[in-house]
């Protein structure tokens, strides 16, 4: 969710924040804009819609000449998508402009302030009320950093600032509250960015900001602050993954590239704990006394992660005997539940930055539970704030609907089971070695999954039209629909709801018309005959029956209109393979509909506010 990139240095600032911005269109956005500083005046450009509407209104940066500026790309929170909200905003004399992400929660009563000492408002923004506030401390200081300061310790929210000040050229501001920030350093020259990807074509060398820092760029050189205003020394890190992951690769679209990259991100994510033929989990900060410590476990997350953990709650209490709850992070934050302290607090975040995750894993750490994060992203901040991380090697993804972090997610989630299982004596050594053969088997399986993914671009196509379509499932199956419908709600934006199979005849079953895609998950051995007779009763009133099975599994049949099988692993692994379809099914039926697949209207790759 929104972009921010800032640069000094000695090259043209426009062209290295439009090519940064560019790098950062995946998290969606609806307006862009950016600021140069040039000769002690600030230019300012800005609009609605797409970053190529901004280029070539400033003529692809020609039009604004300086070496020194920020840049935005905005998922509007305060304010309809416009001209007048889109970002930068400034003060009322351009004496500061600034950039943000995030939620300035008492912007009203910021405004109701400087009202009062003359302050006029323009935009709808709660970020107006921000950049105001700071000049009005920056007019009584005349210094960025007290000025910072002053209006950081007011401002109630999350945040990520960057800004610009006319009086002091060559310079560029941060502050972070809750969201992340990265600085990059490259001779005589510097960079802030929202993602890293923004600057890795400039430079590998970064620093991560820690929560309620303040950042000073000048031309190759970085200094940090605390909130009293103290200098803070800080380690460069060197990014070490390739951009040519962030290319397309020869598909249409990232998304159908990171669905072909799921077999890799698989065997790459267990072979990260996988060495001399062993598991070893000692390397993301568990040990054997910890896990047999473990009386309770919370799994926490949002959206497709929250599926994923779903998915491991079936797994780790059949495998590990351990008692576990699936919790939103969005409710789990807000909740007063009584905590075992002998309980572990499963995170899971591709990002690693996602608000609502973040705000639950501190209040189970302020409860004294331990956390083991579970992020696809090196230094994000859920992982620095962990007390143990274990990283999914998915790579880069740029898509907004995942696909391999989430298979990625899995994996890890598989790996935790497994060993919780061994490691407490729930499972014997034949059983275990029955697993770790068979999870290694899984990118293979992936692959030839994908190999016959031309049957469901042909089914695809009878759906273009449709409006609603049911995904159903039983146990480990059930997490796979939600999965499976919410990739296709997000891309296609086909109104869709996963519903445990159970709960058909509660009401959902009233809504079933003639055609309507009933998408119908079996993997579960013990299960096919209850799941099968709700797919008949969907049948019956007219549905469409899409079933995706694991090979050997006869029901269904006959009365199916279509059966995609994938191949026999392990019934606690079905979900790598019964996804993968599913995945492939919503993709299909988006570029039927022509609709932009990589960026699905209203969503952002990371949501960074509540």
């Amino acid at each position: 969710m929104c972009g921010i990139l800032g640069y000094t240095g000695n090259r043209q600032a426009s062209d290295i924040l439009l090519n940064g911005l560019a790098k950062l269109e995946y998290r969606g956005y609806d307006s862009a804009g950016l600021a140069v500083l040039d000769k002690g005046e600030i230019k300012i450009a800005k609009n609605k819609g797409r970053l190529k509407v901004l280029e070539e209104k400033i003529k692809s940066g020609h039009e604004i000449s300086g070496t020194c500026g920020i840049g935005h790309t905005r998922w509007a929170t305060h304010g309809e998508p416009s001209d007048v909200n889109a970002h930068p905003l400034w003060s009322d004399d351009k004496d500061v402009v600034i950039v943000h992400n995030g939620i300035v929660e008492n912007y009203r009563e910021i405004k109701n302030k400087l009202s009062e000492h003359g302050y006029k408002f323009y935009s709808q923004t709660d970020t107006e009320a921000a950049v105001k506030l700071i000049d009005f401390y920056y007019k009584q200081e005349k210094n960025p950093l007290k000025a910072i300061l002053k209006a950081i310790k007011e401002i109630e929210g999350s945040y990520c600032f960057v800004m610009l000040f006319k009086d002091f050229p060559d310079e560029v501001w941060g502050a972070r509250k809750d969201l992340p920030l990265i600085a990059g350093q490259g001779k005589d020259e510097s960079f802030l960015a929202s993602d890293v990807s923004a600057i890795l074509q400039d430079t590998r060398q970064v620093y991560y900001l820690d929560n309620m820092e303040i950042v000073q760029l000048k031309k190759g050189v970085v200094r940090f602050f605390d909130t009293e205003g103290y200098a803070k020394p800080k380690e460069l890190s060197e990014v070490t993954w390739d951009m040519n992951a962030a290319e397309k690769g020869g598909f249409e679209h990232f998304m159908m590239k990171e669905i072909h990259e799921q077999a890799r991100a698989v065997k790459d994510t267990f072979g990260s704990v996988y060495h001399s033929g062993k598991i070893n989990l000692n390397e993301i900060g568990l040990n054997d006394e910890n896990i047999k410590s473990i009386s309770q476990i919370y799994i926490i997350a949002c959206g497709s992660a929250y599926h994923a953990g779903a998915v491991a709650q079936y797994v780790i209490e059949d495998l590990a005997k351990i008692p576990v709850r699936i919790e939103l992070a969005s409710e789990f934050r807000y909740r007063n539940m009584p905590m075992n302290k002998n309980s572990l607090a499963i995170i899971i975040s591709q990002s690693g930055e996602t608000a609502d995750t973040l705000a639950a894993m501190r209040r189970a750490k302020e409860n004294g539970i331990k956390t083991l994060a579970i992020v696809n992203v090196v230094g994000s901040t859920i992982a620095r704030e962990a007390d143990s991380v274990f990283y999914t090697m998915a790579g880069p993804e740029i898509a907004v609907a995942t696909t391999k972090a989430y298979s990625a997610q899995l994996i890890a989630c598989y790996v935790l089971a497994m060993q919780f299982a061994k490691v407490r004596n729930e499972i014997d050594d034949s059983y275990y070695e029955k697993l770790m053969s068979d999870i290694q088997k899984l990118p293979e399986k992936i692959d030839e999954i994908l190999d016959a993914k031309e049957t469901l671009e042909e089914i695809a196509y009878k759906f273009v039209n449709s409006r609603n379509a049911f995904y159903l499932g039983r146990n480990i199956d059930y997490a796979v629909a939600m999965e499976g419908s919410l990739k296709m709600k997000e891309i296609s934006y086909l109104h869709s709801e996963a519903i445990a199979a159970g709960e058909m005849k509660h009401g959902p079953i009233s809504l079933i018309e003639k055609g309507m895609l009933v998408a119908g998950v079996m993997t579960q051995k013990n299960l096919y005959q209850k799941i099968a007779s709700n797919m008949l009763e969907a049948k019956s009133r007219g549905g469409f029956l899409l079933i995706v099975a694991t090979r050997g599994c006869e029901n269904l049949k006959e009365e199916a209109d279509l059966i995609f099988y994938v191949p026999e692993t392990d019934e606690h692994f079905a979900a790598s393979l019964a996804v993968i379809p599913l995945q492939l099914l919503g993709y299909y039926v988006a570029v039927a509909r022509k609709l932009d697949v990589d960026k699905p209207r209203n969503l952002a790759k990371s949501v960074t506010v509540e």
